[in-house]
């Protein structure tokens, strides 16, 4: 059976075809083993939704010395993602937004994050202009 699994000691979430019995797994990115019965299905971090592709986000852009090692990243959903770069430029990322608390107390993004939630992630369309439609 293929899972879902988040990695107890470096947080990041990979597939594994278990068996039933099967209780641990090797993280691919860290090497250490990993209990599954802590697995949850991954969702985006800003939108809370589940069962769509993530992205990784860098709090602080690459562009901006935010890449490389310990750079610190969100996992979110592509919709998100795009709406997080229309809104906001990578130095007002860098100097207000560095943080997944500093995004969600941001008005602009709690109303796109209400309005995504209640959508099907299929009727979902990006005009490539930071607008979403249905």
């Amino acid at each position: 059976m293929n899972r879902t699994i988040e990695c107890s000691h470096c947080g990041r979430w990979f597939d594994r075809n278990l068996g039933d019995q099967e209780t641990w797994a090797y993280c691919p990115y860290c090497n250490q083993v990993t209990e599954v019965e802590m697995a949850r299905p991954p969702c985006c971090q800003l939108c809370e939704r589940t069962g769509l592709a993530l992205t990784e986000h860098h709090l602080v852009p690459r562009q901006k010395g935010g890449g490389g090692q310990g750079g610190e990243t969100i996992d979110v959903c592509v919709p998100c993602s795009k709406q997080i770069h229309a809104l906001f430029t990578n130095s007002e990322l860098k100097q207000k937004f560095n943080t997944l608390e500093a995004l969600k107390a941001d008005e602009r993004v709690r109303k796109f994050v209400d309005w995504v939630r209640k959508k099907d992630p299929k009727d979902i369309k990006y005009n490539g202009k930071g607008r979403f439609h249905e």
